[in-house]
């Protein structure tokens, strides 16, 4: 039966911060490093033996990634990092932080910008101190300079497709170590929920969701790992 294990990075330096992060590569914090092995101890005390992971090209997400598989004493299967599933691009509020900018711009404004399905906040000016277009993780590649829920779900559908889902249609339990809005993109593309639907949708952090696929890779079953923890899973 394919399995599907989608874990949220752990806390973030600039989460700590509150400061919107996107595209930034920030580390784990020592809180952060603990929530990815606990996520790794749940995968280990629930018996699931991943055949390959796939995370992507931030330092917080792979770091999740090292650590979750190496507290489940499984770090020797292959991984494959692409920027495709980074986090959502914050554009122009890329390292401004939260409580500041909704002071700035009205807090429904940035609310908008924040949890809105197909709003990107403005554009990230080119040139700037968080413009990515020289680091070479992205040579060749067209980058966007803002992002909604809608435009990520658009740049992860096709590497899904491509590069993870053949996986699962061969039977294999694949990790996915990635961010709050790649992950929630995946979770939409699995449930074809709405786009009203997975404003809602949340996940938690270092909290392995495991979802059991059927033949053609729909989800015939889903849990967290951490049922304390538990947020609402699609219908």
């Amino acid at each position: 039966m394919p399995t599907l294990i989608l874990l949220r990075h752990g806390q973030s330096r600039w989460n700590l911060e509150d400061r919107f992060t996107g595209w930034v590569d920030v580390d784990l914090t020592a809180e952060g490093e603990a929530q990815a092995r606990l996520g790794g101890e749940l995968i280990k005390a629930a018996g699931l033996q991943i055949d390959r992971a796939f995370t992507s090209v931030l330092t917080r997400a792979i770091r999740t990634c090292w650590l979750a598989l190496t507290a489940a004493d499984q770090v020797f299967i292959p991984e494959t990092k692409d920027w495709r599933l980074n986090e959502r691009h914050y554009g122009g509020l890329t390292g401004l932080n939260k409580t500041d900018t909704a002071a700035r711009h009205g807090a429904d404004q940035v609310k908008i910008w924040r949890r809105s399905y197909d709003v990107p906040p403005p554009p990230l000016e080119a040139g700037g101190e968080f413009d990515f277009a020289k680091d070479r993780r992205y040579a060749g590649a067209v980058l966007p300079n803002t992002e909604s829920l809608k435009t990520t779900l658009e740049r992860v559908q096709p590497y899904w497709e491509a590069a993870i889902a053949p996986h699962l249609a061969a039977g294999e339990t694949l990790l996915v170590a990635a961010h709050g809005n790649s992950l929630r993109a995946i979770v939409k593309l699995l449930w074809n929920l709405s786009s009203e639907a997975i404003i809602d949708i949340e996940i938690p952090t270092g909290n392995p969701l495991v979802i059991e696929l059927d033949a053609v890779l729909k989800p015939s079953s889903a849990r967290y790992l951490d049922a304390g923890r538990a947020q609402a899973l699609p219908a």
